[in-house]
């Protein structure tokens, strides 16, 4: 890990550029499956070192936030947070211990990276074409990355995602293979309104997925069972960032979490 993150400015850069070369290379390598919908499976993501230096500098719980919309109802009885986060930006990672703050900058900044937008604004070209019309390379994208934390109870019913999001992305982070049948499911609509499981993905090492958003990628993960201590997997949300009422609402929402953020690094 000190490899990864005791490094000079300029080793920082060359070791960022690396790191997003590798991501773009794994999202242009990603398998394209049809069924449910159109979407991307990939494996080995980030670089084994990198995903190693993840690994050891996950934060502590106590690190997190509670996450906010459908994940608020799952809370237990006890008020515990099944979902928790961390915003993988610089103003939200700056209260970690430096060894961890290193790694997780870098892996925001990649994730943020126009390379890594276009990789994947090229692969589900044909999915965004479907929402946007042929120029929807034109759309703007705001990505906003997030480490996320869910514990047994954390469950979500099939949903698609609000129309507020133009690609979903979610890189798995555990340990081992222990427990690859929590890993999120897809649904198949048919015409009596049932929403059998069409396909599961695994929760497997460095592994992921990604769809653009549509209003058939219907979606759920069943509740974390009790053997599994954490779920700890990373949320790259691309919002749609056209038109003044996005623009705004994207960078305030940005700004909002950053001030309960500070309020909460405080208290």
């Amino acid at each position: 890990m000190d490899q990864v993150v005791e490094r000079r400015p300029s080793e920082v850069e060359e070791a960022t550029t690396a790191l997003i070369n590798h991501v773009v290379g794994a999202i242009d390598a990603a398998a394209v499956v049809m069924e449910p919908f159109y979407h991307l499976e990939f494996m080995g993501i980030f670089p084994a070192l990198v995903y190693a230096a993840m690994l050891q500098a996950l934060p502590r719980s106590n690190d997190y936030r509670p996450m906010h919309g459908r994940s608020k109802g799952n809370d237990l009885a006890d008020g515990t947070h099944t979902r928790v986060k961390i915003d993988l930006f610089p103003e939200y990672i700056r209260h970690l211990p430096p060894e961890q703050r290193g790694v997780w900058q870098m892996v925001g900044d990649a994730l943020c990276s126009e390379p890594v937008k276009n990789a994947f604004r090229r692969k589900l070209a044909p999915a965004l074409a479907k929402r946007f019309g042929p120029k929807f390379n034109d759309v703007g994208m705001f990505p906003i990355p997030i480490l996320t934390r869910d514990v047994p109870g954390y469950k979500i019913t099939p949903h698609t995602d609000t129309h507020w999001k133009g690609i979903t992305v979610q890189l798995y982070l555990p340990r081992d293979e222990a427990n690859t049948d929590i890993g999120t499911i897809f649904h198949d609509v048919l015409p009596d309104g049932s929403m059998p499981k069409a396909r599961q993905m695994k929760f497997a090492p460095n592994s992921g997925y990604a769809f653009a958003v549509g209003d058939d990628t219907w979606h759920s993960a069943d509740p974390v069972h009790d053997r599994v201590e954490t779920r700890d997997s990373i949320l790259l949300t691309y919002f749609v960032d056209q038109g003044l009422l996005k623009v705004l609402r994207n960078r305030g929402k940005r700004f909002g979490n950053f001030l309960l953020n500070e309020v909460r690094a405080r208290t």
